[in-house]
């Protein structure tokens, strides 16, 4: 048939509308004489187009029909759907066994039916196909056979992803025997000496094959009653290597596979047959934690199947001990990374198998659960990835909806690498790169309307999910703390808890007893989950200056959220959650105490990548409060809304810093203890700031709606302007404001005062939330002057009667909330007083010395030892601060870097200018930061503010946890302390008092 010049038949139109890329080939296929009669047969072009690749679909069907003799093939094929669909479907998705059929055209019968046993046949059914086999070649084609009929209902979903895996493992089995019997037939004086068993390992141990994949086997051998050992081992070893030479040589049908037996002890430089002792002996003494791994799919295959049971029995309580081995779950994961790291940089991005999100991924993921969990809990003892996976999710090891996004993606993935390989019946991972290849495997997994640009789509999502669990599951540190419990450890009973926690060093077992018992007893799967976190979360508040404190406060968290779904979730899945929970709960009062009064916020612990912790910024607080505010429906309420957030937010810089300071498992402790001092006193400035804001809009919104008679601004004082505010610091501030055109100063000023007293009133009222103090004795005579000033006054004020004290106290001046130009406007006001242009006078500098003289010896605490009292004390925060104050106040106009409100930028400015040496500077900074770190350590554990350190046992050892110092070392942190110190006085007695 042809058509007219410049037009296209109706054939041609009808190919490319059922699939097929090259219609013009297609539609000469369609008139050669083994298809004429059938060429406008909608049935037939139907069946054509539902294959994965329509034009190999056609050729493969014409070069079978070439071979027939007869009509025969080509009447089934349009009479008997089940038959075609089967025979259409294998031709279009593999090259290789269209070519087989070429070559054996009467093994297409083997798809015509199926009895209802061949609907999922097994290692006898395949050995019957085998059984005529008594040679390679005739092996190969039976194998073939045997392939064809798998990929035939592989294809068409008369078998999923699972099923035909586990019958490709099947055919394997089936095949290893066959090759077995074909070399002892070949040796029969070999098969009379010895007894050998073929143990299947990897994924044809684990019933989960590939198309094309080496099959790993382990050989064990022993001699039959009588024989010599030495003999029976050679002649086995003959056996062995007879039996992989007719699976892997390559004849004039091809070859199988690859038999690998490098998983036997020490790989390919160790014997290939070894007797049962000799395994075991090898195992107990020499065996690395891979070796154990890759037991866990261990199964007796083909040979004397008894010997093998005799082998894996032998074997399996060494693989459940593999967990309790010294730095077994960093192994595993070095494995893997290394795995990763070996794969060329090309291949990378189209590893299915071994590349970040593919198919290792969740084998690794599953089988360390497994060796971990499996110790205990012999549900979990499967060989095959999918079921073992089911198992953990089962016994609580793994959230349900991890374990169905895992088993979705595994599918997917094996889906895609069954079809690469399927195509060529080739040993591959790597997904093509070519739009043809990737429109054939495409279209076999039902992805039709946009074959690539779906597949490549569902792909990228599948890994990204293996990608995430992987790390979520692989990498959580639950694993190394479950890891080296002792084997009873994992299912507490009371006896065994009890010596435990004594052995941990809990004051009060008999307590922390009935904690375990209220949290772990019953049968739910809340209590399962439970089982498997304590005895890891013991460990952790163990390592705390007072565990049983964290399982006190642990228990009343989970009393409190037991019951919400997404609480024991994350602390089971969430990388760092549960450890982070742990450190929170057990370093002290403040950061529990901040929870249990918003138990929700444990879900600030649960990101695993820190950024659940890291602080919020001044701009996003301030815009979280004041929207609370907004509506809120009067001002009580708004600064109730201000204050919850000020509270959840502590508590996220409490628990920053103290991750941050003791480390875990997975995050070493910060070693720039600097760093984390700025961090907290920025966090906790701007929170307090935020505040402020939010506090002074409720106010002005309920006393005045959107506008207050005068401008009003808050200027923060002291460490709060300095942005180093502690847990426990009360806001120092000054108050100024500034009438409104047209309005009266005195109504102006009576509104400013009610302002301030709302605010402190608010900020102060009792409640679940801590309060906020402010401090406004720093403003222009003290608790004697007006709470409020105008900027006026405080310009006559400063003109006229201002104190070098108060000169100084302005160095740290800064805006904070209300009127941002009016508090510019401040600022500029007081830049000549707290930076004199020509510096400081001799008697000024005087005066400063005598003020800090009589500091120290009016306002130390009566009893206080001052060597230890790190505000006041020698080389203390006092010290520090008006040392670097002094200098600012020298040099501050003629330096730019001088003029900050913060004490380290200001010193690091000093240094840099000359004013003093690297080495004083460093002495002087890390005295500051000590002192400051040891005023929120206190904080930390007491639940209260103090400047020197605690004198009871357990605070003062959970304050040197925090500093970095380990049990027992109490006597050494405060040796430190004092050297530190008394460096910084030394500079401080020459910069200070000297100069």
């Amino acid at each position: 048939m042809t058509s007219a010049p410049g037009r296209r038949s109706s054939t041609f139109t009808r190919l490319l509308r059922h699939g097929f890329t090259d219609p013009s080939a297609a539609e000469r296929l369609l008139e050669s004489a083994e298809l004429s009669a059938v060429r406008d047969d909608p049935v037939l072009l139907e069946a054509l187009g539902a294959t994965a690749d329509p034009d190999l679909a056609l050729l493969g069907l014409v070069r079978l029909l070439e071979e027939q003799p007869d009509r025969e093939l080509l009447d089934t094929v349009i009479a008997a759907k089940p038959f075609r669909d089967r025979l259409l479907g294998v031709l279009g998705a593999s090259a290789a066994l269209a070519e087989h059929l070429a070559r054996h055209p009467a093994d297409w019968q083997a798809l015509v039916t199926y009895e209802p046993r061949d609907l999922h046949p097994g290692v006898e059914e395949f050995e019957r196909g085998l059984a005529e086999a008594t040679d390679p070649v005739a092996l190969r084609v039976a194998y073939r056979r045997g392939l064809l009929s798998i990929a035939a209902r592989d294809v068409c979903g008369t078998i999923d992803l699972a099923e035909t895996a586990a019958e490709l493992a099947d055919l394997a089995t089936a095949t290893l025997r066959a090759a077995l019997a074909i070399a002892r037939t070949a040796a029969p004086e070999d098969a009379a000496l010895c007894r050998l068993a073929v143990i299947a390992m990897g994924k044809c141990g684990g019933h989960e094959l590939n198309y094309v994949s080496d099959v790993d086997v382990i050989f064990v051998g022993e001699a039959v009653d009588g024989a010599d050992e030495g003999k029976a081992l050679r002649a086995a070893t003959k056996l062995a290597s007879h039996m992989m030479r007719v699976c892997s040589e390559t004849t004039v049908e091809g070859s199988i596979w690859p038999v690998d037996a490098n998983l036997r002890p020490e790989g390919r430089n160790g014997p290939l047959v070894r007797t049962l002792s000799s395994h075991l002996a090898y195992y107990q003494r020499w065996a690395k934690t891979w070796e154990f791994q890759a037991l866990l799919k261990a199964r007796p295959v083909a040979g004397d199947l008894e010997l093998g049971e005799e082998y894996v029995a032998a074997l399996e309580p060494l693989v459940w001990k593999a967990a309790e081995r010294e730095n077994f779950v960093a192994d595993v994961q070095k494995m893997r990374r290394r795995v990763v790291e070996n794969i060329p940089v090309a291949e990378l991005d189209r590893q299915l198998k071994l590349g970040p999100g593919g198919l290792r991924d969740v084998e690794f993921a599953v089988q360390l659960l497994q060796l971990v969990h499996g110790r205990e809990d012999g549900s979990l003892r499967s060989g095959t990835t999918l079921n073992a996976l089911h198992a953990l999710a089962a016994g609580g090891y793994v959230g349900r909806a991890d374990a169905a996004q895992l088993d979705d993606a595994y599918r997917f993935l094996r889906s895609m690498e069954h079809r690469i390989q399927l195509y060529r019946l080739r040993r591959t991972h790597l997904v093509p790169e070519d739009d043809t290849d990737l429109r054939r495997l495409g279209r076999s997994l039902g992805l039709r309307a946009d074959p690539v640009a779906e597949l490549n789509r569902e792909w990228k999502r599948h890994a990204s999910v293996v990608r995430r669990l992987h790390e979520k599951l692989f990498y959580r540190p639950l694993l190394d703390a479950v890891a080296q419990l002792g084997p009873g450890d994992i299912r507490l009973s009371a006896g065994a808890a009890r010596e435990r926690l004594v052995a941990l060093g809990y004051a009060d077992p008999a307590s922390a007893l009935r904690h375990l018992e209220a949290l772990a007893s019953g049968i739910t799967r809340k209590a399962a989950i439970q089982r498997t976190l304590l005895p890891v979360l013991l460990g952790w508040f163990a390592e705390s200056a007072d565990p049983d404190a964290g399982l006190l406060n642990f228990r009343k968290v989970s009393d409190a959220l037991g019951k919400t779904p997404w609480y024991l979730r994350l602390l089971r899945d969430e990388g760092a959650a549960a450890e982070n929970l742990a450190r929170v709960l057990s370093a002290g009062r403040l950061a529990p105490d901040l929870l249990m009064r918003a138990p929700e916020a444990v879900a600030l612990l649960g990101d695993g990548d820190g950024g659940g912790l890291a602080p919020r910024g001044r701009a996003g607080l301030e815009q979280e409060i004041l929207a609370a505010v907004g509506r809120a429906e009067g001002a009580v309420q708004g600064v109730t809304a201000a204050r919850g957030v000020r509270r959840r937010e502590l508590f996220r810089t409490a628990a920053a810093d103290i991750v941050g300071s003791y480390g875990t498992e997975t995050q070493p402790a910060e070693p720039d203890q600097g760093a984390l001092v700025e961090r907290v006193g920025a966090a906790v400035s701007d929170l307090t700031a935020a505040t402020l804001a939010g506090t002074l809009r409720a106010v002005v919104r309920e006393g005045w709606g959107d506008t207050l008679p005068t401008r009003f601004a808050v200027i923060g004082m002291g460490r709060f302007g300095g942005h180093e505010l502690g847990y426990g610091s009360d806001a120092d501030v000054l108050f100024v404001h500034e009438p409104r055109e047209g309005v009266d100063e005195r109504e102006a000023s009576q509104a400013a005062n009610k302002v301030v007293s709302e605010m402190r009133r608010l900020l102060q009222i009792p409640s679940a939330d801590p309060p906020l103090l402010i401090d406004a004795d720093l403003r222009p005579e003290g608790k004697s002057g007006p709470l409020v000033r105008t900027l006026t006054s405080y310009a006559a004020y400063y003109r006229r009667w201002s104190l070098v004290w108060e000169a100084q106290a302005l160095l740290r001046a800064e805006p904070v909330a209300g009127d941002e130009e009016l508090g510019h406007r401040f600022v500029e006001l007081i830049a000549p007083l707290r930076y004199p242009a020509a510096g400081l006078g001799d008697d000024a500098v005087r005066e400063i010395r005598r003020l800090k003289a009589r500091m120290e010896s009016e306002r130390m605490p009566r009893g206080a030892d001052p060597k230890l009292h790190t505000k006041l004390g020698p080389g203390g925060l006092s010290d520090v601060e008006w040392t670097v104050q002094l200098l600012q106040m020298r040099h501050g106009a003629q330096v730019p870097g001088l003029r900050t409100t913060r004490t380290r930028a200001a010193l690091v400015a000093a240094r840099e200018a000359g004013f003093l040496s690297a080495d004083d500077a460093q002495v002087l900074d890390e005295a500051w930061v000590l002192a400051t770190r040891v005023r929120n350590a206190v904080m930390l554990v007491r639940g209260r503010a103090g400047d020197t350190f605690p004198t009871e046992a357990r605070e003062l050892a959970a304050v040197g946890r925090y500093l970095g110092y380990g049990p027992g070392h109490a006597g050494d942190m405060l040796d430190d302390y004092r050297r530190t110190a008394r460096r910084a006085r030394g500079v401080v007695e020459e910069l200070f008092y000297g100069g």
